[in-house]
This record gives structure tokens, C-alpha cells and sequence, in this order.
């Protein structure tokens, strides 16, 4: 391991990012058959497995996984030796991943990376629009915002604030069918509902709305469809009080009914300690997360 050679670590790291041998040579300017031996040296330098081969993908094994954020730390100190050297040490540049769900990507997450870039221009932006638990310990986001504490102890998590969500609808739907302000009220109003398989009614019931599947007048699984259609005027759905504040036409309904109250928070690996580009960007999403717009 002390005649460890950069190229091979350079090697390493590439298909580990990239998921693909050819992907990595193309980055690197290296033919594939290359790429292949450097690959291959490191592995029977240190004496163990770092991919599995999956079709063409290269996957990272567990050993894979525990050296990939050894290998970046060395990767970031050669470029921050390289920033010194050059008189550039003070820039931050590169791509940092972002996972948050639909309706945070679509509509909370554009604000807060504009004023990122006017802070700092080198960092681009992944943002990753899921509503599925992005696994950050494999690398599939740098950092994700979530709205369930995490469980892992290996992974650096901030609870940024408590958010609050409440029941709303169309000024259009309010207008054909009155203003709903109680728990009582709702069991004969219009609702969006979210699946089939009746989870959400579930929720709903668990809630104190007493419904069931006729009250739906229709189904997304996606926030941002089902926003839409509660703007379209067909039926109350539930969303962050933010965003609803920021979208014409629409009036909360079920006054009486709780706030529906979740929390916000903002989960990094632990790159986030060796990485400044994530750092700035986990900052800079921390700072304008907290704000309840």
C-alpha cells in the first residue's frame, strides 16, 4: 500500500462515480481495456474486491463502499493541493447531488440554489426528484432532504425546522361546494387522494377525518400531480403552508382541523466533513430550509 499509484486510485474512483468502465475511460481519456488493468492492479494490490460485475454496470461492494470516501478524501486534498499551487485555493467548484422529494424539488429547492450560484458560480447542482429515501451511504445523493429522522449513526443529519401542512382547495372547488371548515364537514367533501391501495385514507382516518373511498375523486402518487389537481378544482388535498401561500386560486379549508406538522431534515454521508463543495451547499440549503416562507 505504500507504492499505492494515483492513477489506479484515479481509476478506482471514476468507475465507482460513473457505475460503467467505459463511462470512466471516456472521462479519464483512457481506452476501456486500460481502465480495465488499473482497475484490476488496485484490487490485487490491496488484496480485496472493490466491484462486483452486474451485466456492464460495476457495482461497489461493501469493501468498495468503505474505501470510496477514503479515496475521495484523497481525491479532494490532490485537488485542493493543485487549487494551492495555482494560486486558486479559495474557489470551490464541482457537482454536489441533492435528493428531496417532488414538491421540495419543484418548489422550495429553485430560490435557494439561484442565490447559491450568485455565492458560489463553480458549484453545480444535481438535484434528484424522488420521493423514494435516497441510500446516501452508497452514494446516491451527496445530500438529501428528508422528513423522517435517519436511523443510520454513520450518516450527519441537522433538524432544520418543523414544517407545517394543512388542507386546502381551489377557489373555483369552494365556490360549487361551500367552505368545509370542520371534521364533520369533510365526510361529504370532494378529496385527491394519493393511492389505491388505501394508505392514505388510512392516514386520513387516523387523523380524525372520518372518509372513505367515495370521497375521492381521483388519485396521484406524485405531490406535484396531486397539487395540480387540487388547483384544478378537484377536491381538497393537503400541502406545506409555504408553498400553498405562494399559489393563486387556492383557499385553506378545514380550518378547525390541526395543522398536519412533520419535520425537515437535512442528511449528509460523511464526505460532508472532508468535502467544501458539499459543506457550502448543505449550508446553503440549511439557511434557506429554515425559512417558513
Amino acid at each position: 500500500m505504500d507504492n499505492l499509484d494515483w492513477n489506479q486510485l484515479k481509476a478506482f474512483l471514476q468507475t465507482a462515480q460513473t457505475g460503467s468502465l467505459s463511462a470512466a475511460a471516456r472521462k479519464l481519456g483512457l481506452t476501456q481495456p486500460t481502465l480495465s488493468r488499473q482497475v484490476a492492479a488496485i484490487e490485487q494490490q490491496m488484496g480485496v474486491t472493490l466491484f462486483e460485475r452486474v451485466g456492464k454496470a460495476m457495482v461497489l461492494t461493501p469493501t468498495g463502499l468503505d474505501l470510496l470516501e477514503h479515496a475521495r478524501a484523497m481525491g479532494t486534498a490532490a485537488e485542493a493541493l493543485g487549487l494551492a499551487a495555482s494560486g486558486r485555493s479559495q474557489a470551490v467548484g464541482g457537482v454536489v447531488s441533492v435528493s428531496a422529494t417532488d414538491v421540495v424539488a419543484t418548489h422550495l429547492l429553485p430560490p435557494i440554489l439561484q442565490r447559491l450560484r450568485s455565492q458560489a458560480p463553480g458549484i453545480a447542482v444535481e438535484v434528484i426528484s424522488s420521493n423514494a429515501l435516497s441510500d446516501l451511504q452508497r452514494r446516491e445523493a451527496d445530500i438529501a432532504i428528508r422528513h423522517v429522522q435517519p436511523e443510520q449513526p454513520e450518516l450527519i443529519a441537522r433538524l432544520v425546522r418543523e414544517a407545517r401542512a394543512c388542507f386546502y382547495a381551489s377557489e373555483s372547488w369552494v365556490q360549487a361546494h361551500g367552505h368545509p371548515r370542520s371534521a364533520e364537514d369533510a365526510v361529504n367533501a370532494e378529496f385527491v387522494g394519493s393511492d389505491r391501495a388505501g394508505r392514505y385514507l388510512a392516514y386520513l382516518r387516523h387523523y380524525g377525518l372520518n372518509l372513505s373511498e367515495d370521497n375521492f375523486t381521483c388519485y396521484a402518487d406524485h405531490t406535484v400531480t396531486h397539487w395540480a389537481l387540487v388547483r384544478q378544482g378537484m377536491g381538497i388535498g393537503a400541502m406545506m403552508d409555504e408553498i400553498a401561500r405562494e399559489t393563486p386560486g387556492i383557499v385553506r379549508v378545514l380550518d378547525d382541523v390541526a395543522p398536519v406538522r412533520f419535520p425537515v431534515w437535512l442528511v449528509s454521508h460523511r464526505e460532508l466533513r472532508t468535502s467544501r463543495r458539499i459543506r457550502v451547499v448543505f449550508e446553503a440549503l440549511a439557511e434557506g430550509l429554515a425559512v417558513d416562507r
